[in-house]
């Protein structure tokens, strides 16, 4: 389809929010109009993006111009098949940053997006857009990785999709957090560490799935590269445990803690991190099981098979043992033994901390009362048959929770707790009723900001944008 490209002038910013609005505001009643009005959408945005769009709230205020206007709202699934066809054919740099914000944003919001990515073949070509990206554009760069992210996060990778990840793909994300260690909170840190870590995750799924007779296993890179060098990429290591000590939500605790059970049950990776970082997550693991409430089974059940390997195959197994007796307390709160605010332990929770609890250095003292130490704190016996001995990737890859639930916890309940019995008592003095606010998730999920106001002017031409569908 042909088009002309309009040369437009501006005096200032709100003429190109007006004139931005006109675009979005266009009505069509075909998917020729349709595809007019995208092309001069793109084409506005990505000439005034440095200018304009120079922050991402100006760039999330486009997208949402586009995505409240009635274009996008009479015709969502031909609009968002049409940019997701553009993310798979657009060259131009610019312009793809409009198309990845967009793509995001609406994934969002609406899952359907990733799920028409997923289908089209749209993991492939971000993975080479990363790749040409990262020299190019720093800032399309940490915007393709958190949209490869969020896609990935929402559904399972096929075996093609993976073999497009290759061993420079994954040192090449592992190199920029080393040239970046000086800063934790440099925005690429995050999104880099998410992509590795839900590659990770993709990876231990893959190898659950029951493969053909003629397939191939599928090598696990992340873990593969950090076997082979991973002594070139220790911040990584600091990191994921940086990360897991601040972490709120839920599954990126999940995706954390399968990678780390894979470093610790690997023998080439048992020894990756400084012992002291192991002391910390150490530290951050007896936290965070004593503060889970009792109905997080599944998440109490993944740091307890956590534990083991770390005590058992890493640094820590050696003297000086880091907070043993720590250790033996908590496993006997989880055991249900001695503490009315633990309820009793379900038969998987025994049988994990039973295990843990075999840990030789957990049993060693200088005399018998020592020795018996474990046994007394523990308060449980389990013969031998009943002792998980291995556990299979099977039960934590198929470990999963929705993006953006926040993890409760006990502490908080407490003081929720402790604040409305306070709230309760001024009720009953004075008269005067104190409503407690409503919880709220501060999920990991940009909305796009309300536009700045409109006014309609003039359309301009459409550009030429070449059609890639025929519905």
């Amino acid at each position: 389809m042909e088009g002309f490209v309009v040369s437009y002038s501006l005096d200032n910013e709100q003429q190109f929010w007006d004139e931005l609005d006109d675009i979005c505001s266009v009505q069509c009643n075909s998917s020729q109009l349709i595809d007019q009005a995208l092309r001069t959408y793109l084409h506005f945005t990505t000439n005034f993006k440095d200018e304009y769009l120079a922050s991402d709230h100006a760039v999330a205020s486009s997208i949402a111009k586009l995505l409240e206007s009635e274009l996008f709202r009479a015709n969502e699934d031909y609009v968002r098949i049409q940019l997701v066809y553009s993310l798979l054919q657009e060259d131009e740099l610019a312009t793809l940053y409009i198309i990845a914000s967009f793509l995001l944003y609406d994934g969002r919001r609406n899952e359907d997006t990733f799920k028409i990515m997923n289908k089209e073949g749209s993991f492939a070509r971000l993975v080479e857009l990363i790749k040409c990206a990262k020299d190019e554009d720093s800032r399309l760069h940490r915007l393709l990785l958190e949209l490869l992210y969020d896609m990935s996060r929402m559904q399972k990778l096929s075996l093609e999709d993976l073999s497009h990840v290759d061993d420079d793909f994954v040192k090449c994300q592992f190199q920029i957090i080393e040239e970046l260690s000086d800063d934790v909170n440099d925005p690429y840190h995050y999104p880099i560490i998410r992509v590795l870590l839900v590659l990770n995750e993709q990876y231990m799924v893959a190898a659950t799935t029951a493969p053909d007779a003629t397939s191939v296993p599928t090598t696990n890179r992340v873990v593969k590269v950090l076997s082979v060098c991973g002594q070139n990429y220790m911040t990584f290591g600091e990191n994921i445990i940086l990360l897991l000590n601040r972490e709120t939500e839920t599954s990126l605790q999940l995706l954390i803690l399968k990678l780390l059970y894979l470093l610790f049950t690997t023998e080439a990776t048992r020894e990756y991190f400084y012992t002291n970082d192991l002391r910390v997550l150490l530290d951050v693991i007896i936290r965070n099981l004593l503060d889970l409430p009792n109905e997080l089974i599944s998440l109490r059940h993944t740091y307890l098979r956590v534990l083991y390997p770390l005590l058992a195959h890493t640094q820590l197994a050696q003297p000086p043992h880091y907070k043993r007796n720590e250790i033996l307390k908590v496993l006997a709160l989880l055991s249900g033994s001695g503490n009315a605010h633990f309820a009793p332990a379900d038969e998987t929770t025994t049988r994990l901390v039973s295990r843990v609890g075999q840990v030789p250095w957990l049993n060693e003292g200088k005399d018998t009362n020592d020795a018996d130490l474990s046994r007394k704190l523990l308060g449980i016996s389990l013969p031998s048959s009943q002792t998980e001995s291995s556990v299979s990737v099977v039960d934590l890859a198929g470990l999963t929770e929705k993006p953006g639930i926040q993890t409760p916890s006990r502490r908080t309940e407490a003081a929720l707790e402790a604040a409305a019995d306070g709230v309760d008592k001024r009720n009953r003095s004075d008269g005067v009723k104190f409503a407690m606010p409503p919880a709220t998730s501060h999920r990991d999920k940009q909305i796009p900001p309300k536009a700045p106001p409109r006014r309609r002017t003039k359309l301009k031409e459409p550009i030429k944008l070449e059609n890639t569908g025929d519905q």
